[in-house]
């Protein structure tokens, strides 16, 4: 009994030692194959993702990007970065517009010798004084050159006859100006950033946002005047009182609007008129002294799917000419609409081919053209589709 009893206990303690080495020399060489496994597989398979990301034309995350600015801040990440930057290089030419006893609004400079682009409402009073205030607190008095027949924008023009010094002698300045982006190629989701005389106190102002729509069209108001814009940017952005006229601006720090209307029931929602609207201004200011639009002379309301039931129309596209109250007649006389005929209750279907609709509103498609120019009109008069021939005339301010 003492003989079996020795090997029984022995050997199982023996061959229990041997068994662990070779199970630990497995696990070993699992985790190591497994290990090895795993980093094989796993860039496979991220090649694989990468390569289909990029047939998305999605780049995959970057780490997060530190920029250490110079004041010693540290940007957390690109976007931010590019916003900064953005201001800094805008801010110097944003400038104040103040009315003397009623309250001011914001401008951009847009060229050396002090053109300043502002919206029409800022300036409207025609009898008011007006007083700029540049970014490093410089203050100059300013004139009002024009002011656009349709947009909501004026060209200002800083005065510097009278800036001389100690010795009486006329000392001209030099003005920091912004950079025109182009609003033709911009996108719903897009930052940007709006910059100015918040509540006419507080200048400079920055607030960031997104454009949350394109191509809307609203009616204006304040005090007693009223403005419908076509096509202009609906952004996000804090748009405060006082920072009309102000630019709206890409990461690029280029203008892309200027900031004209809030909606006041709401929260965040502004309206920027899209800069290309301005860009003709800017160089009619410069080459001829005045704004100049091509005019056909006739009052109308945009027909869309909402007008074409309320007023029982045969389309949905066009404008409907009308009468507004009894100082807005349908048709202005002595105008190119009264000398070919045209009559209240037409609809305007198309301007040369190019349809009228809400998103190819009948002012952008006369921006395309110059007084003088003769285009032709397709009209619907009492179901009847007639083409008519016209040649514009001048309108301005």
């Amino acid at each position: 009994m003492g003989m079996y009893s020795l090997p029984e206990f022995k050997f199982p303690l023996r061959r229990k030692k041997k068994r662990t080495g070779v199970i630990a020399s497995a696990v070993f060489l699992s985790i190591f194959f497994g290990f090895l496994a795993g980093i094989v597989s796993s860039g496979f398979f991220y090649i694989r993702i990468e390569n289909y990301l990029k047939g998305l034309n999605i780049e995959p995350i970057s780490q997060t990007e530190e920029v250490v600015n110079e004041t010693g801040y540290i940007s957390q990440n690109s976007q931010e970065q590019a916003i900064i930057e953005a201001v800094k290089k805008s801010s110097p030419a944003v400038v104040s517009i103040l009315i003397e006893g009623v309250g001011g609004g914001t401008g951009f400079i847009v060229s050396e010798d002090g053109l300043i682009l502002t919206n029409k409402h800022v300036v409207f009073d025609d009898d008011a004084e007006y007083t700029v205030f540049t970014n490093n607190g410089k203050k100059f008095s300013a004139k009002v050159l024009a002011k656009d027949p349709f947009q909501d924008l004026a060209i200002v023009k800083i005065d510097q006859e009278n800036n001389v010094n100690e010795n009486g002698e006329l000392v001209v300045n030099k003005f920091p100006v912004l950079t025109l982006g182009d609003s033709d190629n911009i996108e719903r989701g897009q930052t940007v950033i709006a910059i100015g005389n918040a509540l006419a106190e507080f200048r400079n102002t920055v607030s960031s946002g997104l454009i949350s729509g394109l191509g809307r069209r609203i009616t204006a108001s304040g005090g007693t005047y009223v403005e419908t814009l076509d096509d202009v940017i609906q952004t996000d952005t804090a748009i405060n009182k006082g920072n009309s006229g102000g630019p709206l601006l890409n990461l690029r720090g280029e203008v892309i609007g200027i900031n004209t209307a809030i909606a006041n029931n709401a929260q965040s929602i502004g309206f920027s008129i899209p800069i290309n609207y301005a860009k003709r201004d800017i160089e009619q200011i410069q080459e001829t002294g005045k704004i100049v639009y091509p005019f056909i002379g006739v009052r109308y309301v945009l027909v869309n799917e909402e007008v074409k039931e309320e007023r029982k129309l045969t389309v949905n596209y066009g404008v409907l000419i009308v009468e507004g109250d009894p100082w807005q007649p349908a048709i202005t006389s002595g105008s190119p609409a009264e000398q070919v005929g045209l009559e209240e209750g037409d609809i305007m279907l198309s301007l040369d081919g190019k349809d009228i609709t809400e998103n190819n509103s009948l002012v952008k498609i006369l921006m395309r053209y110059r007084a003088g120019d003769e285009v032709t009109l397709k009209v619907l008069r009492d179901n009847q589709d007639m083409n008519i021939v016209l040649t514009l005339s001048e309108r301005f301010e």
